[in-house]
């Protein structure tokens, strides 16, 4: 079978290097190939691209006085979870007041909350 090979453009840093990863059949992430970085912080951006892409969600929630209220995830979740975790907002209202980290969703997935990034007072 042939090695997947993946190209990325890092946003690790300004820089914005061309990364190629190569993964071996059966390979463990960290044992992906990875080529064109200039840093150590390209490498491990392109393993984790090529292994298990991962993304911060940021959306919105209706404040029940009227309005909303913007939130995001609490750390990245695998792109694969990302609609599930917009589905799991639709359809929430949350009572002011409201401070920045307070928790809206608690464990919206397995280890991340959905957190408030905006202060809501009544």
């Amino acid at each position: 079978m042939e090695n997947p090979i993946s190209h990325f453009t890092c946003i690790s840093c300004p820089v914005g290097c061309r990364l190629t990863a190569e993964k071996k059949d059966g390979a463990a992430p960290d044992e992906i190939s990875v080529s064109g970085n200039l840093c150590p912080r390209g490498a491990v951006y392109a393993k984790n691209e090529a292994a298990n892409p991962k993304r911060m969600v940021t959306s919105t929630v209706r404040k029940s006085g009227g309005g909303v209220i913007s939130v995001k995830t609490s750390n990245p979740v695998p792109k694969a979870q990302i609609f599930y975790v917009l589905s799991r907002l639709k359809g929430i209202e949350i009572a002011e007041p409201v401070a920045i980290g307070d928790v809206i969703i608690k464990n919206v997935v397995e280890g991340v909350d959905i957190v408030a990034t905006q202060n809501a007072r009544a």
